[in-house]
């Protein structure tokens, strides 16, 4: 028999396997408890058991009176009446807390497929306070009855994250893919990630954007022997090789400082956009304004950066200028945007500096019909240009070539107005 036929035979009988042996190869397979789950019961971890295997949960409930850093919990409340009050549309924007969670993982990697969620910590409003409950992975076979104890795939919800929209949040969509035959599927959940919020409103004012620099410096929060995030999936493979979860705990706990400080830099972030505190920079409110003026709220934008302008030292304002004048262009108040952009010129860098000098350029040539004016600033800007250090070879030239057009067009319109 020729191979050909031998493979048309093998297909075939493969094709005669019934359903019932298909069926009873897609059972699934009840993982055995794990032999130390006693010793993480004693320190205070929670055995549950359900249809897939074992997870363990710890919780905790917090007044509204709890105190972290800076803040009670309860002004969270408070954030929500001010979103409702300002009635601004806004990506952080929330009025209530109904199927809110904050949210955090910890993993025993960074990415892949053989990347586990081994923590998922859920942060969540109920009557008179908050609830914290950690689901802990029992070891890597119980992982469905892990995946589905949190129950984040039951309902729509708006997910509170730190990175999350990047991480935590994709790495558990991979997990529910890669159990989907004993899965529901997981939704897609509205995502406020305050990772990309604390990019926008401290930009240039915080060197680094990690959670605890952000705690020390903006929400008064200091954390006390805290185990630092990348001993994590060591620390949690070493409690179920060994089954002593005394170390698992200090994650936990890390955890935990995580999701508390989701709510405080919620609380704050919300004061900051609709409240503003004299305390912060120039550098913060400059770009919560640009943030606003991004969002096309060009009324916002533009009462927030005036406010800089006014309250701040020039040395300051250098930036406010420069975001309040393309505001100002927008509602084609040219004279403002012309004096804005002057007032900016001194304080900004070199790549602002050159725009801020074609759009003076602009506004005299077109406006006020000041070709000499016009000139002045665009051969500015040329020279910039060609002393930079900014571009390379082949851009800079386009750019030259660009503002050497705008040089020739003034220079004829000056002939034509001379004649």
């Amino acid at each position: 028999m020729s191979y050909e036929n031998k493979i048309l035979q093998m297909k075939k009988m493969l094709k005669k396997v019934s359903k019932t042996e298909q069926e009873q190869k897609e059972v699934f397979k009840k993982p055995a408890v794990p032999v130390y789950a006693k010793q993480w019961e004693q320190v205070g971890l929670k055995r549950i058991d359900n249809d897939f295997g074992t997870v363990f949960l710890l919780e905790k409930h917090y007044s509204a009176e709890y105190q972290h850093g800076n803040f009670h919990l309860g002004e969270l409340y408070d954030a929500f009446q001010l979103w409702e009050s300002t009635n601004h549309h806004h990506p952080i924007a929330l009025t209530d807390d109904v199927n809110l969670v904050f949210y955090d993982t910890e993993t025993t990697g960074l990415k892949g497929v053989g990347t586990q969620i081994f923590l998922n910590g859920i942060l969540e409003a109920e009557q008179g306070g908050f609830v914290l409950k950690q689901y802990v992975l029992a070891d890597p076979s119980h992982e469905v009855a892990f995946l589905w104890e949190s129950k984040l795939w039951k309902e729509n919800k708006t997910i509170v994250t730190y990175n999350g929209k990047s991480f935590d949040w994709p790495q558990l969509q991979t997990r529910f893919t890669l159990h989907k035959k004993d899965l529901p599927k997981l939704p897609e959940q509205k995502q406020i990630d305050l990772l990309h919020g604390s990019k926008r409103i401290w930009k240039n004012d915080l060197s680094r954007m990690k959670l605890s620099q952000v705690e020390e410096e903006k929400l008064g929060f200091r954390r006390k022997g805290d185990i630092p995030g990348y001993l994590a999936p060591i620390i949690y493979l070493d409690a179920v090789k060994s089954g002593d979860p005394r170390t698992l705990v200090k994650v936990l706990e890390h955890n935990e400082y995580d999701l508390l400080s989701l709510i405080t830099l919620y609380i704050q972030a919300t004061k900051l956009l609709c409240d503003g505190i004299q305390e912060e920079s120039a550098t913060t409110y400059t770009n919560i304004g640009k943030w606003f003026g991004d969002l096309s709220d060009t009324a916002k934008s533009g009462e927030i950066l005036e406010k800089v302008t006014r309250q701040y030292d020039s040395n300051e304002t250098g930036y406010a200028y420069f975001h309040l004048a393309f505001q100002q262009k927008k509602q084609h108040d040219f004279e403002q945007a012309y004096y804005s952009f002057n007032q900016a010129i001194p304080y900004i860098e070199e790549r602002q500096q050159i725009i801020a000098y074609i759009e003076l350029a602009k506004i005299d040539e077109h406006r006020h019909q000041n070709y000499d004016k016009a000139l002045f600033y665009t051969k500015q800007a040329y020279q910039l240009v060609k002393d930079s250090l900014l571009w390379g070879k082949d851009q800079k030239q386009r750019k030259l070539t660009e503002i050497e057009k705008r040089c020739l067009r003034n220079e004829k319109k000056k002939l034509l107005l001379g004649k």
